[in-house]
């Protein structure tokens, strides 16, 4: 304590000591402006009759520009960041002290006590010095930083010359902690190579970056382009990773605004930096209305999707909220953060299972939620292929719980999170999530709670997705493993996945299915190959990409409405509702979700089958699926008209479903 009170007290003097420091120059400055302004008047020889006006005018001009000085704020201060703004503050506080010392001046000695000239030679003089004053200090403080010691300097070169660029290139000069040794920038535009910007000249294009590299030892590259976006970040990325230099990006002027200071948001390349999309534009008043307030309940709120929902609810300042999962150490981990970063809201974890009605009823009692994201599914595909009745449960039965929970206690608004794998689903777990829509739509006719669900498609760094799989494999030495060369997804980031999930329950009024804008499918492999760049190797060469054949259940591309579902715009651009005619009936559901409850109880796979077909028709079994279901061998689904590799998503008719029926029979 006695150090750190020390430590204090001698920083606090240190200030003053500079204040005072500022003070005296500015003072002999606003002295010696006076001063040359009556030697420029009379080429240097000043007559008797005004060494007295002289002296007086000096020390009532130095005394109001002291006053508007510190008036204005520019008083001492640390001259070494001047900068045109602070240039044009010094000017404009200048001339308010040097008219206020003017008027002053006439008041004492009248009209004809000094020549008029004296006026306008003094404010263009004062003016003069105080710059230079400034410029000086900043000129030493520069050189200093400049001429520091080489081999502790990282030799940089800034990929854009824009706005963001140059941003970067006086934090650089200014912040010596980053140890950046600029170079020079690079543009894509050929207007401005060669050009000369803050001192610093355009080298050349970003084509004529490992030239570059190898003529001025480079050793790190920073891109300053936040409006890149897909196609030219990869291009950008291989440059970088063609010259072998170390790169770096940094954040747009909009994430600037909300950090403190620009040399530590500069952060790696992200994958999602190459998919080319736009970051989300929410209204978050209207979703601060909805939730502001109010208790928000939110099942798998320990996975990757449900947590995320919960970190962006916490920005709008709910009442408080319910996490409710059956793993408990993500538990754990989400409550610790949540309490952490958000220790102004309520955070209440629930260990339970959805398959659990009980257990759900007992936590809504409990804490009476208003609101329920309902984000708890078994969504990857493959497994569930291989455990049938466990998707079943979960995705259709536990919806179903939530469902009837969430309508017997009183909660105003449920959200289902849904897949694109539900839209003519070929596996297990996209047949469950389409059912679970209908459930969910069933619902609304028959309760006070607003029901809606929500569509998009794979999320980047989820757990399970390709991504967190495709870097463990690369940090492996390869080979990268993918199903087929022509596979795409959708893809989106899992905050922007949260942030339009909310958007979408704000404008939500019960029964809509919302589709969130995924933009363009990616190619798998071309995301395998721009994560190996962004590992610094080249595809191909340095990690192998192998093809593996598609797994049970898995398609080749993803939908997002089915042929009869019609687009119905929303008031949020990149949200869409899909209404279908054939919304089904609610009685009939019913009667499908008893017999359903039968089967797997009685662990049926062939009658699942046929009647997940019956309740969904656009559900195409995958071969292996319908071998397992009616115990025949591969020659015989070939004879049932299934002549494709077992290893593929088939689209099988319900005709084809009832002859392996009577078959199996």
């Amino acid at each position: 304590m006695f150090s750190i009170s020390r430590l204090s007290r001698y920083s606090t003097s240190q200030r003053v000591r500079g204040y005072l420091i500022a003070y005296v120059v500015d003072l002999a400055v606003f002295a010696a402006s006076t001063l040359l302004a009556f030697q420029l008047r009379f080429d240097g020889v000043l007559p008797e009759v005004y060494f007295h006006p002289m002296w007086i005018a000096m020390a009532v001009w130095a005394c109001a520009k002291s006053l508007t000085f510190i008036c204005g704020g520019v008083a001492g201060g640390y001259w070494r960041y001047t900068s045109i703004h602070e240039a044009l503050r010094l000017v404009l506080t200048n001339s308010a002290g040097s008219v206020l010392g003017s008027v002053m001046i006439l008041l004492m000695l009248g009209q004809h006590g000094l020549p008029r000239s004296i006026y306008f030679l003094e404010w263009l003089v004062s003016s003069a010095l105080i710059l230079s004053s400034r410029l000086l200090v900043r000129t030493i403080f520069s050189a200093r930083y400049s001429h520091r010691a080489k081999g502790e300097l990282t030799r940089t070169l800034i990929y854009g010359a824009g706005a963001a660029g140059l941003a970067l290139l006086c934090e650089l000069r200014q912040n010596q902690s980053l140890m950046c040794d600029v170079v020079g920038l690079i543009d894509d535009d050929p207007r401005k190579v060669g050009l000369v910007f803050h001192g610093m000249r355009v080298l050349g294009s970003g084509g004529e970056l490992g030239i570059l590299v190898k003529k001025y030892f480079i050793k790190k590259v920073l891109i300053a382009i936040p409006s890149a976006r897909g196609p030219q970040m990869v291009r950008i990325l291989r440059l970088a990773v063609d010259a072998s230099v170390d790169y770096k990006m940094v954040p747009s002027l909009g994430g600037l605004i909300q950090g403190t200071e620009l040399g530590k948001q500069i952060r790696n390349v992200a994958v999602e930096d190459l998919l080319g999309r736009k970051p989300a534009q929410l209204d978050v008043d209207s979703i601060r209305e909805k939730i502001q307030g109010r208790v928000v309940m939110v099942t798998g709120a320990a996975g990757s999707i449900g947590s995320e929902i919960c970190r962006q609810i916490a920005h709008f300042k709910p009442q408080a909220i319910v996490g409710f999962d059956a793993a408990e150490t993500p538990l754990f981990q989400i409550d610790r953060e949540l309490r952490a970063t958000f220790p102004q809201v309520a955070f209440y974890p629930e260990i339970g299972n959805i398959i659990r009605p009980e257990a759900l009823h007992f936590v809504m009692q409990k804490h009476r939620p208003s609101i329920l994201f309902h984000a708890a599914a078994y969504k990857h595909v493959p497994m569930m292929e291989r455990h049938v009745f466990a998707a079943v449960e979960n995705n259709i039965f536990g919806t179903m719980n939530v469902a009837k929970a969430a309508a017997v206690n009183g909660v105003a608004d449920v959200v289902m999170i849904s897949t694109d794998k539900a839209v003519r689903p070929t596996s297990m777990m996209g047949a469950t999530k389409r059912v679970a829509e209908l459930l969910i739509r069933s619902m609304q006719a028959k309760s006070h709670t607003k029901f809606v669900a929500v569509r998009f498609g794979n999320v980047l760094g989820s757990n399970g997705s390709v991504v967190p799989i495709f870097k463990e494999q690369i940090a492996a030495g390869g080979p990268v493993t993918i199903t087929h060369a022509a596979m795409t997804r959708y893809f989106m980031t899992i905050p922007e996945a949260a942030q339009l999930v909310l958007q979408a329950f704000s404008i939500g009024t019960g029964g809509e299915v919302f589709v969130l804008d995924m933009g363009e499918p990616v190619k798998i492999v071309d995301l395998a190959r721009n994560l190996i760049l962004l590992s610094g190797l080249q595809p191909d060469q340095d990690i192998k990409i192998q093809f593996t054949g598609l797994r049970p259940g898995e398609k080749l591309f993803e939908e997002l409405n089915l042929q009869d579902e019609c687009l119905v715009p929303t008031s949020h651009a990149q949200i869409k509702s899909y209404v279908s005619p054939n919304d089904g009936d609610a009685r009939q559901l019913e009667a499908y979700l008893q017999d359903l409850r039968v089967i797997v109880e009685r662990r049926d796979t062939a009658r699942l089958v046929l009647l997940l077909k019956g309740l969904v028709p656009e559900y195409n079994p995958d071969s292996q699926l319908l071998q397992t279901a009616f115990a025949i061998e591969f020659s015989t689904v070939k004879a049932l008209g299934i002549s494709v590799p077992v290893r593929r998503a088939e689209r099988i008719s319900e005709v084809t479903l009832a002859s392996a029926a009577r078959q199996a029979t």
